[in-house]
């Protein structure tokens, strides 16, 4: 296993915390997954989320002992979740089934939903809802709400109900296949303060994922996760929206605390919080470096076949040049970036990925037939690697939006991947949702991709160990004269 992150580690040696950070993932974290989960009790969002479309919710879901649920979802127009919509409120029942065979640490469920209600909460979401259903829906719902109904403050209206068999969600795009899909995770969170020891217990829950395409939502049963929801009793400290969501209902929905919008500065490295879960069974974990000051970056994406993210599969390494950031017309709050990765090499780390490698077809993934376990092989000679799904040189279209956690860590947010598997490769198919979010670990540094000093080349020593030595003046030139051409 150490042998996973010797690279990481050779090229983090000037960060100390991406490597503490990294190490903890690489020990799981000490999470512990109960298969089947316990669901009973009360489980809030810890802060606005952001579903494509975009969409920007709260969500808070009350599990009970006899596998009835009651759970609301709050609606806003605004990405701070301060400006709120319209609220749902849904009523149902969830029967827990068996592991699932595509998902590891997952469990599938089967749920019927009893009820599903609407409150508006202002006459323009009221008009624009009404206005979707009453054109988009079936005939039950044509007459959905009459042109032109003032608004009621507190009126509850009756979406779907299984005893009359009326179904006008579509319109939203409302469907609840997320809880097909079900993995709690419990582990330690150190007490806060210096003279503080001990731990207090962190319980969250984690629901399928939603698809990227509107389109495909109302039908696609998920294999990854959506941002996890944490428990009332057991959550994460301090969690200022925590209280906020769990004291609200359908009538009073929440308004999270004011927070300032933050530029994005993407100088620095950024590296995962958690083992990371992908629709199509991809367990991952990540870690960027963007140089600022000429526009280049750098990613090592750590894949495992795990979902405590344990068991390596194979590393891939990508660089390339990225452009000047335009803030988001789509998404509020979000940047647009394009990034073009011009490099890449790939380290399989254990032998089925190795067999497949090398039974690629010659010339479409690095040297034919030379793979071994461990080994980095450079597969920018044959652009990319079909067998990975690795084309180069490649542009992708990105959304990305920086915040701060209430412990004032700074946090990158890049954009979720489309759910087909595909890539951002045009504008049109630019992100308008989320992945899980990177935690800064280091800040701007003016060292040159891999970590070696302008001034300096690797060289062995005497003793083995790797020495520095000056480069010649004219090859520093050389390379001056290399970045101001690509400025």
């Amino acid at each position: 296993m150490a042998a996973v992150y010797a690279a990481a580690e050779r090229s983090l040696r000037w960060e100390p915390r991406c490597r503490q950070q990294l190490r903890h993932l690489q020990d799981g974290a000490r999470i512990a997954a109960r298969l089947p989960p316990r669901l009973e009790g009360q489980w809030v969002s810890t802060g606005c989320e952001v579903r494509p479309g975009p969409e920007f919710l709260t969500r808070s879901y009350l599990f009970y002992a006899n596998r009835l649920f009651k759970a609301f979802q709050f609606y806003y127009w605004d990405p701070s979740c301060r400006e709120p919509s319209y609220s749902l409120v849904i009523k149902g029942k969830l029967r827990l089934r068996q592991a699932s065979w595509i998902t590891r640490g997952a469990t599938e469920a089967d749920y019927h939903l009893h009820k599903v209600g609407i409150v508006f909460h202002s006459q323009k979401a009221m008009r624009e809802v009404a206005s979707r259903i009453n054109q988009s829906s079936g005939e039950g719902c044509s007459g959905f709400l009459p042109p032109g109904r003032a608004w009621a403050p507190r009126a509850l209206y009756e979406l779907l109900s299984a005893k009359t068999e009326r179904d006008c969600t579509a319109a939203l795009g409302f469907a609840m296949h997320e809880l097909s899909l079900v993995r709690v995770e419990r582990h330690h969170q150190p007490l806060p303060g210096l003279q503080q020891s001990g731990s207090s217990l962190v319980e969250e829950l984690y629901l399928g994922d939603i698809h990227t395409d509107w389109l495909e939502r109302l039908h696609y049963r998920p294999t990854g996760y959506q941002r996890p929801l944490q428990s009332v009793v057991h959550h994460m400290h301090p969690c200022p929206a925590c209280g906020v969501i769990y004291r609200a209902d359908e009538h009073h929905p929440p308004i999270l605390p004011a927070r300032a919008e933050l530029p994005v500065q993407l100088s620095g490295s950024w590296v995962s919080t958690r083992c990371e879960v992908r629709p199509a069974v991809l367990f991952l974990t990540r870690y960027f470096i963007f140089h600022g000051s000429n526009h280049t970056w750098q990613g090592y994406y750590y894949h495992y076949s795990d979902p405590l993210c344990k068991q390596p599969t194979f590393t891939i390494y990508a660089s390339g040049r990225y452009t000047q950031g335009i803030p988001s017309s789509k998404v509020r709050g979000g940047m647009e970036l394009a990034f073009k990765v011009t490099q890449a090499r790939v380290t399989p780390m254990d032998q089925v990925t190795v067999m497949m490698l090398n039974s690629s077809e010659p010339g479409s993934c690095g040297l034919a037939s030379s793979w071994s376990a461990g080994v980095e092989q450079d597969i920018t000679p044959t652009n990319g690697c079909l067998a990975l799904g690795i084309r180069l040189p490649h542009t992708e279209y990105e959304l990305f939006r920086t915040e701060h956690d209430p412990k004032e860590r700074s946090l990158l947010y890049i954009g979720e991947r489309p759910t087909d598997g595909s890539s951002p490769d045009r504008p049109d198919k630019r992100p308008t949702s989320y992945q899980a979010p990177l935690v800064q670990c280091a800040a701007a540094s003016e060292e040159f991709p891999n970590y070696y000093s302008l001034k300096y080349v690797g060289k062995e020593g005497a003793n083995g160990s790797e020495e520095l030595k000056p480069l010649p003046v004219a090859l520093l030139l050389l390379i001056a004269l290399q970045l101001l051409r690509w400025d």
